[in-house]
């Protein structure tokens, strides 16, 4: 029998129904179904632990964006292959719409699903040349000023190679997930997830020189601050770490990826089309 997890956004009212409907049509095929610890008591459904959410056959998230990368990280952990159900703002993670879904999951149900591999990344907080932290992110791992703190200057090291320093609010490191999320509002090019690479992205940069960069994906980059002020650790926006004066992130690329389900292969291309206007009248 299938174990298919559900994770909702539940300030979305359209996605509880959504996900209430594709379960009691689930329960007629005999398709064991939990939902996440933080609907499932609203909601009235078997609930499932946040670190337990991979431990199925597939998951399925009713929001937007944010909620298949927050669920993205107990499924990278186990494996399992996820189905993001379109309810946000902009979506371009998610991969079916609120009409696709149970066209997606039967796909799926009969071994007809295609599934694709996104990179992540991994984020090391060093310490004294020590690693005492370490998260994993599908779209971006984050070094920035803390919100009290004025423009600090960071510094980028590419492969044991010192290669710049700038005043900024931060620096960005994503995958070409994550092109299409923060990085993309930094300035940050776009870039077709199916690639292999690795986004810098300075925040806000006080210097003409500082650009965004597209690195290999077996690059080693480093991040470090100036002692004076207080930045942030980051991943994926959700795991928070307050840097000491001294210390640097390590990023590389992650031994974890994110499987998608792919119901549409031109799906992207037609997000970009969508998602942005492009060619729309105003």
């Amino acid at each position: 029998m299938h174990k298919i997890n559900f994770a909702v956004n539940l300030q979305r009212e359209d996605a509880v129904h959504a996900a209430l409907d594709c379960a009691k049509w689930l329960d007629g095929l005999g398709v064991e179904v939990g939902f996440d610890h933080e609907s499932a008591p609203s909601l009235g459904r078997h609930s499932v632990l946040f670190s337990d959410l991979g431990n199925c056959d597939l998951v399925v998230t009713f929001g937007g964006d944010g909620t298949l990368i927050s669920a993205s990280g107990p499924c990278s952990e186990t494996g399992t292959p996820m189905l993001g159900v379109f309810f946000g703002r902009f979506g371009f993670v998610t991969q079916a719409d609120p009409t696709e879904v149970r066209a997606a999951i039967r796909q799926f149900l009969d071994g007809e699903a295609e599934f694709e591999e996104r990179m992540m990344l991994k984020g090391e907080l060093m310490r004294n040349d020590a690693v005492i932290a370490s998260m994993h992110a599908l779209n971006e791992i984050t070094v920035q000023r803390s919100i009290t703190q004025h423009m600090m200057t960071f510094g980028v090291n590419v492969d044991w190679e010192d290669i710049t320093t700038y005043p900024a609010d931060g620096i960005l490191v994503s995958t070409p997930t994550g092109s299409t999320a923060y990085s993309l509002s930094a300035g940050g090019p776009i870039v077709d997830p199916r690639v292999m690479a690795i986004l810098l992205t300075p925040i806000t940069p006080h210097s003409l020189a500082a650009r965004p960069l597209v690195f290999s994906p077996d690059s080693r980059i480093e991040v470090s601050v100036d002692l004076r002020g207080d930045a942030v650790f980051t991943a994926d926006g959700r795991h928070r770490l307050n840097m000491l004066s001294g210390d640097k992130v390590v990023v590389t690329r992650s031994e974890r990826v994110t499987r998608l389900l792919v119901f549409d292969r031109s799906d992207f291309l037609v997000k970009l089309r969508t998602r942005l206007m492009w060619g729309a009248r105003s």
